[in-house]
């Protein structure tokens, strides 16, 4: 079990004091031995879930650049069946969909019941980019958290389960993932020089996570902060708190049609 409180405390939150090294009493090794385990049960758990046909789960994925997010989705989802999982990255908002509410984008990709779907970024970034960057007015982006909070009770009612990560890294591991982007050729294309411009105000987007995680974190829709230096240790809280999720829903197998137990395959 991971050993760290996630969920932050009602109240006002400090990243300050949620260690991104941490990794608790694990090591390496056995944490990838409960990671397969919690990979099995996963695979079960979503087909299940996907049979069951009466509820979805959104996994909610946030971080800074080089946070991790596409690692987290092939390690998480690595042995699930594909037809019961819905990724969607959201990036910069096309002209239609600037011209729509901000949540309009967002409630169109929402797992449909038997589904797992997950958000690589998310609304979450029309309080984090929006307020950073300057791209809308205080008196607009100050509202918005209770319109995330009231959508998110909407989705949680209707049968949604979701769960919020943020991934948290230090800025120097940031560095040491960017540096390792420049010198592997295979890496290249994930980086940008605009991802340097983002580094530059890191301390507001730290202040702006704050505000997320303090005016956002429900209890239908927890918050997670994962510490993410040490990847193993991420995939860990991840799969454990999703499989957690999962055994939690009273899921079932639908029932077999009647008579099924006296047919006879013909040859």
């Amino acid at each position: 079990m991971a050993e760290q409180p996630l969920i932050p405390p009602r109240g006002k939150v400090n990243l300050a004091d949620y260690s991104p090294d941490y990794t608790g009493s694990w090591d390496r090794e056995s944490a990838q031995e409960y990671v397969q385990m919690l990979r099995e049960q996963l695979s079960v758990l979503q087909n299940k879930l996907y049979a069951d046909g009466r509820h979805a789960v959104l996994v909610i994925l946030q971080a800074m650049d080089a946070g991790g997010k596409d690692g987290t989705i092939r390690s998480i989802f690595t042995g699930v069946s594909p037809q019961g999982v819905e990724v969607t990255s959201f990036k910069v908002p096309t002209e239609e969909e600037r011209s729509r509410d901000f949540l309009w984008r967002v409630h169109k990709r929402v797992p449909r019941k038997g589904m797992i779907g997950v958000f690589n970024r998310s609304h979450y970034e029309d309080v984090l980019v929006a307020r950073v960057d300057g791209l809308v007015a205080e008196s607009v982006w100050r509202k918005r958290y209770d319109q995330i909070n009231e959508f998110e009770e909407l989705l949680t009612e209707s049968g949604t389960t979701i769960l919020k990560f943020f991934l948290h890294i230090s800025k120097e591991e940031q560095k040491k993932r960017f540096e390792e982007r420049l010198t592997d050729p295979g890496k290249h294309w994930k980086f940008s020089l605009g991802d340097l411009e983002v580094r530059k105000r890191w301390d507001l987007y730290m202040r702006a996570y704050e505000d997320v995680l303090e005016k956002c974190n429900r209890p239908h829709a927890p918050w997670h902060i994962v510490p993410a230096n040490a990847k193993w240790y991420r995939d860990l809280v991840v799969m454990e708190t999703l499989v957690q999720a999962l055994a939690r829903l009273p899921l079932r197998f639908p029932l077999a049609e009647a008579g099924i137990e006296n047919i006879v395959i013909p040859d």
